[in-house]
């Protein structure tokens, strides 16, 4: 499959990421639009990338510059976990772990496919200094090994004003949960 937006969608994506840019000046101080356009028109297959964080609901935003790698740093900032991700469990060893009922896709097969990457607890726990995310739903986000290896998966969400991360079995998948991406251009 190629990984490439028409003319038209190109256009379209860098419109709205232009507009998402300006009006949420606080997730990225001193970085400049016109500098983040360069980087994103010289990378189409990133571009394509962003474009699938903006179809599957994910609103993505630059909330960061790596100074070591010179790349601008994309989470997708919707308020709510992405809706075209939501009702995944985590990855494919969990999905046919399931007898019945098995969701149509998970989070790695999906991340992998978009080609960004699952957001860590980290990561999940700066975004929320950037405004207040997943009131009402959650968001899986990167499982360590160990606890992968024991069948759990870990998910986060924001309650009380507090931002909480929970466990649970990998094979789970829930309406309310989704993931959120992030993307080095």
């Amino acid at each position: 499959m190629k990984k490439e937006l028409s003319p038209q969608q190109r256009e379209e994506l860098l419109g709205t990421l232009k507009a998402r840019f300006d009006k949420n000046r606080n997730r990225h101080n001193n970085i400049n639009w016109a500098d983040v356009q360069a980087k994103l028109e010289a990378n189409a297959e990133k571009l394509w990338s962003l474009n699938e964080m903006e179809v599957t609901g994910g609103e993505p935003d630059v909330v960061g510059y790596d100074k070591n790698t010179g790349e601008y740093i994309f989470y997708d900032c919707s308020a709510e976990s992405p809706k075209g991700r939501r009702s995944v469990c985590y990855d494919n060893a969990a999905w046919e772990s399931r007898k019945e009922h098995k969701p149509e896709n998970t989070v790695i097969d999906m991340a992998t496919d978009m080609g960004i990457e699952l957001l860590t607890e980290e990561q999940y726990r700066e975004l929320q200094q950037l405004g207040k995310f997943d009131l009402k739903t959650s968001s899986w986000v990167k499982t360590p090994a160990d606890i992968r290896k024991l069948g759990g998966a870990i998910f986060c969400d924001r309650r009380y004003d507090t931002v909480f991360l929970y466990h649970n079995g990998a094979e789970s998948y829930y309406a309310a949960r989704g993931f959120r991406g992030s993307l080095s251009v």
